[in-house]
């Protein structure tokens, strides 16, 4: 597995040519540092020459990383997240050979100039002081100067650490937003506070910082889908460096539990870390390699936030595949996850979630979510084995906070509507002007089920049933007058079409050796609509009835 790590990093650094890397580093000596995909990249870039990897790069590397230690500590340039980074490569090489004993020195030397009141660019001043992620990744930094021996930070740290424990939920998850927190931002809280802990960390905190980990990966192995994948919600969704910061985590755990003589949960955790791990594989197997989960030119940004370009977000996940390769006990027998054995899973009203497991298919849904990335509704159906957006992976904001590239897109989500005689069309429960109450929620040997009260924006109310089994996923929905309910046909990825099919109670989506089809005892309509999430574009199809109404969902092998 350590070997897996070293050579996904080694692939994520393969989306960077010479060129490139010339180039990134011409424009950050013209601009001067502004933030930290530079640091990163020279730090992985050292690790790999470590690792034997890229060793044709260790000239440039040799500038790269005299530059960073430079001019880390004379100006603010999110080195907040760098510190930490660059201290790991100086691990990686020290006593090594590779690098003389004096280019260690003088890079420690430099990092040792560190003043974190003007290096940082957020820190608490006191402990009640409410800051969000910057800060604990600043107590990262500055815990591993002291590790290595340029200071002592850990008043510095334990004045951070308060202000990080105050966003944790009764779960143990990091809101790093107060009213929608975005669920990789849950694990890169947590993936910091493993690296405090796997490197020592002791402080008045130690308490907290572990029983916050303990009771949220637990919650967390059951999160993610049969996919491998993160639960899908707000910003910085959809890159495979989730998935990095998942493996993270999970080999975190695996390693606790196998202290502790938990032999097989450790091994679930180490099987879940693989399933992590065979997702980013499946993603950077794409040519040419992308740093979102979409097949788009990568200088569209289609599907990213200004703040997740390229070189910013395509090294992190080799960052954090790096950091869960530390954590990574080779020791530990894996032991396989029965992804068939059903069962059920509500987060805590701050991270308003519902999951369903059963019979290889995994269904997630989102009822209150920030509109800027997520519609309302059951916004995922994964199925083992099969590509994770062949039916939907994340639903789809009519105004998203990212970049898409269709006019007219809509609010999409597996969702439950009616007509409305006064808008004279349907309307569908996806938005804040709609309530999705969960009424029931339980599991048997068979079969994973949850009902839903769903009120629309013009008060009507629905009734609506989700079950999921071996069968695939039937959907029950009542309401008076007429009735419907949303369908997502995935057709473009940015470079594969996928093949649609529709007659009147069927709508098939073939993709990638796969079809996903939906089979309803009302009539399938074509709505003429289009939406866009950062996967691709869909086309808006739903199934209608008069007073009730069902759907089957299957997703199975192509003929």
């Amino acid at each position: 597995m350590k070997e897996k790590y070293i050579s996904l990093m080694e692939t994520t650094l393969e989306a960077y040519s010479y060129e490139h890397i010339e180039r990134y580093f011409n424009s950050v000596k013209a601009d001067r540092l502004r933030e930290h995909g530079f640091p990163r990249l020279t730090a992985n870039i050292g690790i790999l020459i470590t690792h034997g990897r890229k060793r044709e790069l260790l000239p440039i590397f040799m500038e790269m990383m005299d530059y960073c230690c430079e001019n880390i500590p004379k100006v603010k340039a999110a080195n907040d997240f760098s510190v930490k980074e660059i201290i790991f490569c100086i691990m990686e090489l020290e006593g090594k050979g590779i690098v003389s004993d004096d280019d260690i020195s003088r890079w420690k030397a430099c990092l040792k100039t560190i003043d974190p009141t003007t290096c940082y660019n957020q820190y608490a001043k006191k402990p009640t002081d409410k800051l969000f992620n910057w800060a604990l990744f600043t107590a990262v930094s500055e815990y591993m100067r002291t590790y290595i021996g340029l200071c002592d930070s850990s008043e510095f740290v334990d004045i951070q650490i308060p202000t990080q424990l105050h966003w944790l939920d009764e779960n143990g998850m990091y809101r790093d937003d107060e009213e929608n927190p975005p669920m990789v931002y849950d694990l890169v809280a947590r993936g910091l506070f493993a690296v405090l802990l796997h490197f020592g960390y002791k402080g008045k905190y130690y308490n907290e910082i572990d029983a916050c980990l303990r009771k949220a990966g637990l919650l967390t192995l059951k999160m993610q889908s049969v996919s491998g994948e993160i639960p899908y919600g707000g910003r910085s969704a959809q890159f495979p460096h989730n998935e990095a910061h998942l493996a993270l985590v999970f080999e975190y755990e695996a390693s606790r539990y196998a202290k502790e003589g938990n032999l097989a949960l450790a091994g679930e955790f180490k099987y879940a870390a693989r399933k992590a791990l065979e997702n980013i594989e499946y993603w950077l197997s794409k040519r040419p390699i992308r740093h979102i989960k979409n097949r788009f030119p990568t200088e569209t940004g289609y599907g990213c936030e200004d703040y997740a370009y390229f070189d910013k977000y395509m090294i992190t996940t080799a960052s954090f595949l790096y950091v869960a390769q530390l954590m990574c006990d080779e020791s530990i027998a894996e032991k396989k996850i029965d992804r068939s054995i059903p069962y059920t899973l509500t987060l805590s009203d701050y991270f308003h979630k519902v999951f369903l497991n059963a019979g290889g298919y995994f269904l997630e849904f989102e009822t209150n979510g920030n509109m800027k990335y997520d519609a309302f509704g059951l916004g995922r159906i994964h199925f083992e084995g099969a590509p994770s957006v062949i039916c939907m992976s994340s639903p789809c904001s009519s105004t998203p906070n990212y970049k898409i590239d269709l006019s007219g897109a809509v609010d999409l989500s597996l969702a439950p509507g009616c007509f409305c005689d006064e808008a004279e069309k349907y309307i569908f429960a996806t938005s804040k002007n709609s309530k999705h109450t969960l009424k029931e929620l339980s599991s048997d040997e068979n079969k994973a089920y949850a009902s839903f009260d769903v009120t629309l924006e013009n008060k009507k109310t629905l009734d609506a049933y989700y079950c999921t089994s071996s069968s695939g996923v039937s959907i029950k929905i009542s309401g008076e007058g007429k009735i419907a309910h949303m369908l997502p046909a995935f057709y473009f990825d940015g470079k594969e079409h996928s093949e649609i099919s529709c007659d009147e109670d069927t709508l098939e989506i073939k993709y990638q050796g796969w079809v996903c089809r939906y089979k309803t005892d009302g009539k399938i309509v074509n709505s003429g609509s289009v939406a866009c999430n950062r996967n691709g574009h869909y086309k808006v199809f739903y199934a209608s009835g008069e007073g009730s109404l069902s759907v089957k969902v299957e997703i199975l092998k192509a003929e």
